[in-house]
């Protein structure tokens, strides 16, 4: 098991990470990570960014672990957030 430092950071480093939405993006990092077999150690939300210390295995690629934390959240922050059923507009949230 590899040990990585991940950032996140939403697009034009804006201050949304606050209220409902970390709490949110909280349990959903933790959610995702379970699915794909990783566990994180350790994980700070702060209003600009999002830092995880993430064991990844060795049979997943980091940047495909990376690309579905980010590419489910982005979707379900959509949803739930933005008042969106289908994120097709090609709206990102994370840069």
């Amino acid at each position: 098991m590899g040990l990585h430092h991940i950032v996140f950071i939403p697009k034009r480093r804006r201050r949304v990470i606050y209220g409902s939405l970390r709490i949110r993006l909280g349990v959903l990092f933790r959610d995702l990570a379970e699915q794909r077999d990783v566990e994180i150690l350790e994980g700070h939300l702060l209003p600009d960014h999002v830092h995880m210390c993430m064991s990844i295995p060795p049979k997943h690629a980091v940047s495909g672990v990376v690309g579905f934390m980010k590419g489910k959240s982005a979707i379900a922050i959509a949803r739930q957030f933005m008042g969106k059923r289908r994120n097709y507009s090609g709206e990102s949230f994370w840069a």
